[in-house]
């Protein structure tokens, strides 16, 4: 009966405000540093077979088809796409950029606990003792610590990840630290936990550590930043398209609600 549709477009009405909350989610990060955005992966629930494909019919024949009725849809998750942002370019010195596969690695807290994270986002600036911290809502500190002397007055940073400073007084670049860089089997099971940070997962599988330009890791690239990925265009049209199904759906349960208001108002005759 209608009963069955209500629940179909009902689980669909669902499952598209969850689409509706990520496209939300990554236009309004759409000037983000080194954010990456997602898509969402529906798959269809199950169904009830109301006759099995391929049973004989009278001639002993196989009919070609059954009669199944679904019974809606929901969310099987969220996927992100890593695929490469575009180049801001800030001509900062610790503005840092990783062209190609990585994430810095930084320490932060999280559910109280000091643990390592990692982001694409390489806005950097110095702490009060001259640390290398991320400019999040935290300043996670770079690991493995970098500090640039307070009376450094010139700041590089090669392509494979070399930090020298030019010192007042001092007509030579000196080394101060390395930048490493992580990868992962698998970066779409890292976790997201806000602050332009991730944290590795069962799914993702542990870090790999690496100097830039090794085994397959990025660059550097100085003096610019990654922006998002996100393109509005493809969004936009996302949103709309996610509004309409939705009105669809709506529809559904409002077709379902008036066959059964018909069906409870029949009478014997």
């Amino acid at each position: 009966m209608a009963i069955s549709a209500l629940h179909a477009a009902a689980s669909g009405m669902r499952a598209l405000d969850e689409k509706l909350n990520v496209v939300a989610n990554n236009l309004a990060n759409i000037n983000t540093h080194g954010f990456k955005r997602d898509r969402v992966n529906f798959e269809d629930l199950l169904y009830n077979v109301k006759r099995e494909p391929g049973i004989p019919n009278a001639d002993q024949e196989p009919i070609p088809h059954g009669l199944l009725v679904g019974s809606g849809v929901r969310v099987s998750g969220t996927q992100r796409n890593f695929e490469q942002g575009a180049v801001d370019q800030t001509n900062k010195p610790l503005d840092l950029r990783i062209e190609g596969q990585g994430f810095f690695q930084v320490r932060t807290i999280e559910d109280g606990s000091e643990v390592f994270a990692y982001t694409r986002a390489g806005n950097f600036v110095q702490n009060s003792i001259g640390n290398l911290v991320l400019a999040n809502g935290d300043g996670s500190i770079v690991e493995p610590a970098i500090t640039i002397p307070e009376d450094a007055i010139e700041i590089s940073v090669s392509r494979n990840g070399e930090i020298r400073v030019r010192q007042q007084g001092s007509s030579t670049l000196n080394t101060v630290g390395q930048l490493q860089l992580a990868r992962f089997v698998n970066q779409e099971g890292l976790k997201q936990i806000g602050r332009n940070l991730y944290v590795e997962t069962d799914a993702s599988g542990t870090p790999v550590l690496g100097q830039p330009q090794v085994d397959g890791l990025g660059s550097i690239d100085q003096g610019s930043l990654e922006m998002s990925n996100v393109d509005p265009v493809r969004e936009l049209i996302d949103l709309i398209t996610t509004q309409r199904a939705f009105e669809l759906n709506s529809q559904s349960v409002q077709s379902a609600d008036e066959t059964l208001r018909i069906v409870s108002t029949l009478r014997r005759f």
